[in-house]
Protein backbone atom coordinates (compact mmCIF):
# COMPACT_ATOMS: atom_id res chain seq x y z
CA UNK A 1 0.00 0.00 0.00
CA UNK A 2 2.99 2.37 0.17
CA UNK A 3 3.99 2.14 -3.49
CA UNK A 4 4.46 5.67 -4.87
CA UNK A 5 3.07 7.25 -1.71
CA UNK A 6 4.81 10.56 -0.96
CA UNK A 7 6.06 10.65 2.61
CA UNK A 8 7.78 13.64 4.17
CA UNK A 9 9.81 12.37 7.13
CA UNK A 10 10.64 15.09 9.67
CA UNK A 11 13.52 14.07 11.93
CA UNK A 12 14.10 16.02 15.14
CA UNK A 13 17.02 15.76 17.54
CA UNK A 14 17.39 12.79 19.86
CA UNK A 15 19.30 9.55 20.14
CA UNK A 16 16.44 7.78 18.32
CA UNK A 17 17.50 9.49 15.07
CA UNK A 18 19.30 6.28 14.18
CA UNK A 19 15.91 4.56 14.02
CA UNK A 20 14.71 7.25 11.61
CA UNK A 21 17.47 6.18 9.25
CA UNK A 22 16.18 2.61 9.39
CA UNK A 23 12.62 3.91 8.89
CA UNK A 24 13.73 5.81 5.78
CA UNK A 25 15.24 2.64 4.38
CA UNK A 26 12.17 0.51 5.10
CA UNK A 27 9.75 3.04 3.65
CA UNK A 28 11.86 3.29 0.50
CA UNK A 29 12.04 -0.50 0.21
CA UNK A 30 8.23 -0.59 0.53
CA UNK A 31 7.99 1.58 -2.59
CA UNK A 32 7.32 4.96 -1.01
CA UNK A 33 8.87 8.21 -2.18
CA UNK A 34 10.58 9.58 0.92
CA UNK A 35 11.90 13.09 1.40
CA UNK A 36 13.65 13.90 4.67
CA UNK A 37 13.64 17.14 6.60
CA UNK A 38 15.98 17.40 9.61
CA UNK A 39 16.38 19.78 12.50
CA UNK A 40 19.91 21.06 13.13
CA UNK A 41 20.00 19.02 16.34
CA UNK A 42 19.12 15.82 14.46
CA UNK A 43 22.15 16.36 12.25
CA UNK A 44 24.36 16.12 15.35
CA UNK A 45 23.36 12.46 15.75
CA UNK A 46 23.22 11.22 12.13
CA UNK A 47 24.53 13.16 9.15
CA UNK A 48 22.19 14.39 6.39
CA UNK A 49 24.29 12.41 3.91
CA UNK A 50 23.00 9.18 5.47
CA UNK A 51 19.39 10.17 4.81
CA UNK A 52 20.23 11.42 1.35
CA UNK A 53 21.75 8.06 0.44
CA UNK A 54 18.82 6.09 1.90
CA UNK A 55 16.05 8.24 0.41
CA UNK A 56 17.82 9.19 -2.86
CA UNK A 57 16.57 12.76 -2.38
CA UNK A 58 18.01 16.00 -1.10
CA UNK A 59 17.73 16.50 2.66
CA UNK A 60 16.22 19.76 3.90
CA UNK A 61 17.55 21.52 7.02
CA UNK A 62 17.86 25.27 6.52
CA UNK A 63 14.70 27.16 5.56
CA UNK A 64 16.85 29.72 3.72
CA UNK A 65 18.65 27.07 1.65
CA UNK A 66 16.43 26.96 -1.43
CA UNK A 67 17.53 24.03 -3.56
CA UNK A 68 15.20 24.96 -6.44
CA UNK A 69 14.74 28.66 -7.11
CA UNK A 70 11.48 27.96 -8.96
CA UNK A 71 9.67 27.04 -5.73
CA UNK A 72 9.64 27.94 -2.04
CA UNK A 73 10.90 24.72 -0.48
CA UNK A 74 8.81 24.50 2.68
CA UNK A 75 5.59 25.34 0.80
CA UNK A 76 6.43 22.96 -2.03
CA UNK A 77 7.15 20.09 0.39
CA UNK A 78 4.05 20.84 2.43
CA UNK A 79 1.95 20.52 -0.74
CA UNK A 80 3.91 17.53 -2.10
CA UNK A 81 3.38 15.13 0.81
CA UNK A 82 0.59 12.56 1.02
CA UNK A 83 1.47 12.23 4.69
CA UNK A 84 3.99 13.80 7.05
CA UNK A 85 5.67 11.64 9.69
CA UNK A 86 7.64 13.17 12.57
CA UNK A 87 9.99 10.51 13.91
CA UNK A 88 11.49 10.95 16.37
CA UNK A 89 9.31 13.78 17.66
CA UNK A 90 10.94 15.58 20.58
CA UNK A 91 9.15 17.45 23.34
CA UNK A 92 10.42 20.62 21.64
CA UNK A 93 8.75 20.06 18.26
CA UNK A 94 5.56 18.84 19.94
CA UNK A 95 5.48 22.09 21.94
CA UNK A 96 6.08 24.20 18.83
CA UNK A 97 3.34 22.48 16.85
CA UNK A 98 0.81 22.77 19.67
CA UNK A 99 1.45 26.50 19.98
CA UNK A 100 1.80 27.47 16.32
CA UNK A 101 5.48 28.35 16.50
CA UNK A 102 7.29 28.45 13.14
CA UNK A 103 10.98 29.21 13.65
CA UNK A 104 12.74 26.56 11.55
CA UNK A 105 12.26 24.42 8.45
CA UNK A 106 10.21 21.68 10.09
CA UNK A 107 7.86 23.81 12.20
CA UNK A 108 7.21 26.19 9.30
CA UNK A 109 6.41 23.34 6.92
CA UNK A 110 4.04 21.76 9.44
CA UNK A 111 2.04 24.97 9.68
CA UNK A 112 1.81 25.16 5.90
CA UNK A 113 0.58 21.62 5.19
CA UNK A 114 -2.92 20.21 4.91
CA UNK A 115 -1.64 16.63 4.69
CA UNK A 116 -2.27 14.14 7.52
CA UNK A 117 0.41 14.39 10.20
CA UNK A 118 1.67 11.40 12.20
CA UNK A 119 3.75 12.02 15.32
CA UNK A 120 6.06 9.40 16.85
CA UNK A 121 7.35 10.79 20.16
CA UNK A 122 10.68 9.74 21.68
CA UNK A 123 12.09 11.20 24.89
CA UNK A 124 12.97 10.58 28.52
CA UNK A 125 10.20 8.87 30.48
CA UNK A 126 9.74 11.85 32.83
CA UNK A 127 9.69 14.30 29.93
CA UNK A 128 6.98 12.24 28.24
CA UNK A 129 4.89 12.21 31.42
CA UNK A 130 5.35 15.95 32.12
CA UNK A 131 1.99 17.79 32.23
CA UNK A 132 3.12 20.33 29.63
CA UNK A 133 4.03 17.61 27.13
CA UNK A 134 0.82 15.72 27.82
CA UNK A 135 -1.21 18.90 27.37
CA UNK A 136 0.55 19.67 24.09
CA UNK A 137 -0.17 16.18 22.79
CA UNK A 138 -3.84 16.51 23.71
CA UNK A 139 -3.92 19.82 21.81
CA UNK A 140 -2.44 18.14 18.73
CA UNK A 141 -4.96 15.31 18.96
CA UNK A 142 -7.70 17.95 18.88
CA UNK A 143 -6.14 19.11 15.58
CA UNK A 144 -6.70 15.54 14.27
CA UNK A 145 -3.00 14.72 14.31
CA UNK A 146 -2.31 11.00 14.78
CA UNK A 147 0.15 9.60 17.30
CA UNK A 148 2.34 6.51 17.09
CA UNK A 149 2.74 5.80 20.78
CA UNK A 150 6.26 5.22 22.10
CA UNK A 151 7.06 1.80 23.52
CA UNK A 152 8.38 0.94 26.95
CA UNK A 153 11.89 -0.25 27.66
CA UNK A 154 15.44 0.77 28.47
CA UNK A 155 16.15 4.36 27.40
CA UNK A 156 19.48 5.90 26.41
CA UNK A 157 19.35 8.12 29.50
CA UNK A 158 19.49 5.02 31.70
CA UNK A 159 15.85 5.02 32.76
CA UNK A 160 13.40 2.24 31.96
CA UNK A 161 9.89 3.26 30.98
CA UNK A 162 7.77 4.75 28.22
CA UNK A 163 9.63 6.91 25.74
CA UNK A 164 11.32 4.68 23.16
CA UNK A 165 10.58 5.51 19.55
CA UNK A 166 8.34 2.79 18.14
CA UNK A 167 10.14 0.30 15.93
CA UNK A 168 10.42 1.24 12.22
CA UNK A 169 8.60 -1.95 11.19
CA UNK A 170 5.58 -0.99 13.29
CA UNK A 171 5.52 2.56 11.90
CA UNK A 172 5.62 1.20 8.35
CA UNK A 173 2.80 -1.18 9.20
CA UNK A 174 0.63 1.59 10.64
CA UNK A 175 1.19 3.76 7.57
CA UNK A 176 0.30 0.82 5.34
CA UNK A 177 -2.98 0.37 7.25
CA UNK A 178 -3.65 4.09 6.96
CA UNK A 179 -3.29 4.11 3.17
CA UNK A 180 -5.13 0.81 2.85
CA UNK A 181 -8.10 2.24 4.73
CA UNK A 182 -8.17 5.28 2.45
CA UNK A 183 -8.46 3.21 -0.71
CA UNK A 184 -11.11 0.65 0.18
CA UNK A 185 -14.23 0.22 2.24
CA UNK A 186 -13.28 -0.81 5.73
CA UNK A 187 -14.36 -4.40 6.47
CA UNK A 188 -15.66 -3.67 9.99
CA UNK A 189 -17.46 -0.42 9.17
CA UNK A 190 -20.69 -0.16 11.12
CA UNK A 191 -19.82 -3.06 13.43
CA UNK A 192 -19.77 -2.64 17.20
CA UNK A 193 -17.00 -4.64 18.83
CA UNK A 194 -16.61 -5.11 22.57
CA UNK A 195 -13.09 -6.00 23.71
CA UNK A 196 -11.98 -6.86 27.23
CA UNK A 197 -8.34 -6.35 28.17
CA UNK A 198 -5.86 -6.55 31.00
CA UNK A 199 -6.03 -8.22 34.40
CA UNK A 200 -8.54 -7.92 37.21
CA UNK A 201 -7.74 -7.33 40.87
CA UNK A 202 -9.55 -9.15 43.68
CA UNK A 203 -9.11 -7.36 46.99
CA UNK A 204 -7.93 -9.16 50.11
CA UNK A 205 -7.67 -5.99 52.22
CA UNK A 206 -7.00 -2.30 51.48
CA UNK A 207 -3.35 -2.97 50.52
CA UNK A 208 -3.38 -6.47 49.00
CA UNK A 209 -5.10 -8.09 46.07
CA UNK A 210 -4.99 -11.19 43.86
CA UNK A 211 -4.15 -10.58 40.21
CA UNK A 212 -2.11 -11.95 37.31
CA UNK A 213 0.67 -10.90 34.94
CA UNK A 214 -1.51 -9.63 32.08
CA UNK A 215 -0.39 -6.23 30.74
CA UNK A 216 -3.37 -5.66 28.43
CA UNK A 217 -1.11 -5.30 25.36
CA UNK A 218 -3.02 -7.88 23.32
CA UNK A 219 -6.43 -6.39 24.09
CA UNK A 220 -5.26 -2.86 23.36
CA UNK A 221 -3.71 -4.03 20.08
CA UNK A 222 -7.05 -5.60 19.17
CA UNK A 223 -8.82 -2.33 19.92
CA UNK A 224 -6.36 -0.32 17.80
CA UNK A 225 -6.66 -2.71 14.86
CA UNK A 226 -10.46 -2.93 15.10
CA UNK A 227 -10.65 0.87 14.94
CA UNK A 228 -8.30 0.85 11.94
CA UNK A 229 -10.64 -1.62 10.22
CA UNK A 230 -13.60 0.70 10.76
CA UNK A 231 -15.29 -0.74 13.85
CA UNK A 232 -16.86 1.12 16.73
CA UNK A 233 -14.97 -0.20 19.75
CA UNK A 234 -15.92 -0.48 23.40
CA UNK A 235 -12.77 -1.36 25.36
CA UNK A 236 -13.48 -2.68 28.85
CA UNK A 237 -10.14 -2.64 30.57
CA UNK A 238 -8.68 -3.74 33.86
CA UNK A 239 -5.86 -1.74 35.49
CA UNK A 240 -2.99 -1.36 33.02
CA UNK A 241 -0.30 1.23 32.25
CA UNK A 242 -1.17 1.63 28.57
CA UNK A 243 -2.53 4.66 26.74
CA UNK A 244 -6.09 3.89 25.54
CA UNK A 245 -6.87 4.15 21.81
CA UNK A 246 -8.13 7.63 21.06
CA UNK A 247 -11.39 6.76 19.32
CA UNK A 248 -12.50 3.83 21.47
CA UNK A 249 -15.14 4.07 24.18
CA UNK A 250 -13.18 3.23 27.32
CA UNK A 251 -14.71 1.56 30.37
CA UNK A 252 -12.37 1.19 33.35
CA UNK A 253 -12.95 -1.70 35.76
CA UNK A 254 -10.96 -3.36 38.51
CA UNK A 255 -12.62 -6.57 39.69
CA UNK A 256 -14.02 -9.59 37.87
CA UNK A 257 -17.55 -8.73 38.99
CA UNK A 258 -17.19 -5.20 37.63
CA UNK A 259 -15.97 -6.56 34.30
CA UNK A 260 -18.90 -8.99 34.15
CA UNK A 261 -21.41 -6.19 34.82
CA UNK A 262 -19.95 -3.87 32.18
CA UNK A 263 -19.74 -6.57 29.49
CA UNK A 264 -23.35 -7.58 30.09
CA UNK A 265 -24.47 -3.95 29.77
CA UNK A 266 -23.23 -3.72 26.20
CA UNK A 267 -23.55 -7.34 25.06
CA UNK A 268 -26.98 -7.11 23.48
CA UNK A 269 -25.92 -4.32 21.12
CA UNK A 270 -22.59 -5.90 20.19
CA UNK A 271 -21.86 -7.54 16.86
CA UNK A 272 -18.62 -9.07 18.16
CA UNK A 273 -17.21 -9.67 21.64
CA UNK A 274 -13.51 -10.48 22.01
CA UNK A 275 -12.69 -11.50 25.55
CA UNK A 276 -8.93 -11.14 25.79
CA UNK A 277 -8.83 -10.03 29.44
CA UNK A 278 -7.20 -12.31 31.99
CA UNK A 279 -10.03 -12.39 34.52
CA UNK A 280 -9.42 -13.85 37.96
CA UNK A 281 -11.08 -17.25 38.42
CA UNK A 282 -11.28 -16.79 42.19
CA UNK A 283 -11.89 -13.94 44.60
CA UNK A 284 -11.46 -13.83 48.37
CA UNK A 285 -14.63 -14.92 50.17
CA UNK A 286 -14.17 -12.05 52.59
CA UNK A 287 -12.42 -8.75 51.84
CA UNK A 288 -11.08 -7.22 55.04
CA UNK A 289 -11.85 -3.54 55.58
CA UNK A 290 -8.55 -3.04 57.40
CA UNK A 291 -5.05 -4.28 56.67
CA UNK A 292 -4.51 -7.85 57.84
CA UNK A 293 -1.71 -7.94 60.40
CA UNK A 294 0.88 -10.66 60.71
CA UNK A 295 -0.14 -13.53 62.95
CA UNK A 296 1.92 -16.42 64.33
CA UNK A 297 1.75 -19.60 62.24
CA UNK A 298 -0.04 -20.25 58.97
CA UNK A 299 -3.02 -18.44 57.56
CA UNK A 300 -5.73 -19.69 55.22
CA UNK A 301 -7.33 -17.47 52.59
CA UNK A 302 -10.79 -18.66 51.60
CA UNK A 303 -11.63 -18.18 47.92
CA UNK A 304 -14.80 -18.47 45.90
CA UNK A 305 -15.35 -18.69 42.17
CA UNK A 306 -15.94 -15.57 40.13
CA UNK A 307 -18.50 -15.64 37.35
CA UNK A 308 -17.21 -17.21 34.14
CA UNK A 309 -17.83 -14.29 31.79
CA UNK A 310 -17.21 -16.20 28.56
CA UNK A 311 -19.51 -19.02 29.69
CA UNK A 312 -22.29 -16.57 30.53
CA UNK A 313 -21.87 -14.79 27.20
CA UNK A 314 -22.08 -18.13 25.40
CA UNK A 315 -25.36 -18.95 27.17
CA UNK A 316 -26.91 -15.61 26.18
CA UNK A 317 -25.52 -15.48 22.66
CA UNK A 318 -27.98 -14.70 19.85
CA UNK A 319 -26.31 -13.24 16.74
CA UNK A 320 -23.01 -12.13 18.26
CA UNK A 321 -19.62 -13.46 17.19
CA UNK A 322 -17.92 -14.58 20.41
CA UNK A 323 -14.12 -14.89 20.60
CA UNK A 324 -12.27 -16.09 23.68
CA UNK A 325 -8.62 -16.35 24.64
CA UNK A 326 -6.87 -19.28 26.30
CA UNK A 327 -3.49 -18.80 27.97
CA UNK A 328 -2.16 -22.28 28.64
CA UNK A 329 1.05 -23.94 29.81
CA UNK A 330 0.34 -27.46 28.45
CA UNK A 331 -2.19 -29.49 26.41
CA UNK A 332 -2.97 -26.39 24.34
CA UNK A 333 -5.16 -28.03 21.72
CA UNK A 334 -7.15 -30.13 24.17
CA UNK A 335 -7.96 -27.23 26.50
CA UNK A 336 -8.69 -24.79 23.68
CA UNK A 337 -11.12 -27.11 21.91
CA UNK A 338 -12.78 -27.96 25.22
CA UNK A 339 -13.21 -24.25 25.98
CA UNK A 340 -14.55 -23.58 22.48
CA UNK A 341 -17.40 -26.08 22.86
CA UNK A 342 -18.14 -25.70 26.57
CA UNK A 343 -18.52 -21.94 26.30
CA UNK A 344 -20.31 -21.81 22.94
CA UNK A 345 -17.65 -19.59 21.42
CA UNK A 346 -17.06 -19.07 17.71
CA UNK A 347 -13.27 -18.95 18.04
CA UNK A 348 -10.62 -19.45 20.70
CA UNK A 349 -7.25 -17.73 20.38
CA UNK A 350 -4.85 -19.94 22.32
CA UNK A 351 -1.22 -19.55 23.23
CA UNK A 352 1.31 -21.35 25.39
CA UNK A 353 2.58 -18.64 27.73
CA UNK A 354 5.77 -20.60 28.42
CA UNK A 355 6.85 -20.29 24.76
CA UNK A 356 9.51 -17.65 24.18
CA UNK A 357 7.93 -14.52 22.70
CA UNK A 358 4.37 -15.55 23.59
CA UNK A 359 4.01 -14.89 27.32
CA UNK A 360 2.59 -11.97 29.25
CA UNK A 361 4.30 -8.62 28.78
CA UNK A 362 5.87 -9.37 25.40
CA UNK A 363 5.30 -7.18 22.33
CA UNK A 364 5.03 -10.37 20.25
CA UNK A 365 2.79 -13.42 20.34
CA UNK A 366 2.45 -16.92 18.91
CA UNK A 367 -1.16 -18.10 18.81
CA UNK A 368 -3.28 -20.88 17.35
CA UNK A 369 -6.82 -20.10 16.22
CA UNK A 370 -9.44 -22.78 16.94
CA UNK A 371 -12.72 -22.17 15.11
CA UNK A 372 -16.22 -23.48 15.62
CA UNK A 373 -16.23 -25.12 12.19
CA UNK A 374 -13.49 -27.49 13.38
CA UNK A 375 -10.57 -25.82 11.63
CA UNK A 376 -7.50 -24.56 13.41
CA UNK A 377 -4.20 -23.04 12.35
CA UNK A 378 -1.15 -21.59 14.04
CA UNK A 379 0.11 -18.09 13.35
CA UNK A 380 3.88 -17.53 13.36
CA UNK A 381 5.71 -15.28 15.80
CA UNK A 382 4.35 -11.79 15.07
CA UNK A 383 3.93 -8.47 16.80
CA UNK A 384 0.77 -8.21 18.84
CA UNK A 385 -0.52 -5.65 16.35
CA UNK A 386 -0.06 -8.15 13.51
CA UNK A 387 -1.63 -10.93 15.59
CA UNK A 388 -4.59 -8.71 16.40
CA UNK A 389 -5.14 -7.89 12.74
CA UNK A 390 -5.01 -11.60 11.80
CA UNK A 391 -7.60 -12.42 14.48
CA UNK A 392 -9.88 -9.62 13.31
CA UNK A 393 -9.64 -10.67 9.66
CA UNK A 394 -10.92 -14.09 10.76
CA UNK A 395 -13.78 -12.29 12.52
CA UNK A 396 -14.53 -10.45 9.26
CA UNK A 397 -14.85 -13.80 7.46
CA UNK A 398 -17.17 -15.14 10.17
CA UNK A 399 -19.36 -12.04 9.91
CA UNK A 400 -19.72 -12.60 6.17
CA UNK A 401 -21.29 -16.00 6.89
CA UNK A 402 -23.83 -14.66 9.35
Amino acid sequence: MLTNKKILLCVTGGIAVFKAAALTSKLTQAGAQVKVMMSESAGKFVTPLTFQALSRHDVYIDIFDEKDSAVIAHIDLADWADVIVIAPATANIIGKMANGIADDMISTTLLATVAPVWIAPAMNVHMYAHPAVQKNMETLKSFDYSFIEPSEGYLACGYTGKGRLEEPETIVEQLSVFFSNKTKELPLSGKRIVITAGPTREHIDPVRYLSNRSTGKMGYALAEQALALGAKVVLITGPVSLVPPEKAEIVQVETASEMYEQVMKVYEEADVVIKSAAVSDYTPKFAHSKKMKKQPGESVLELERTKDILLELGKKKTTQILVGFAAETDNLKEYAIGKLHKKNADMIVANNVTTEGAGFGHDTNIVTLFKKDGTNFELPLMSKAETAKAVLLEVVEMLKKE
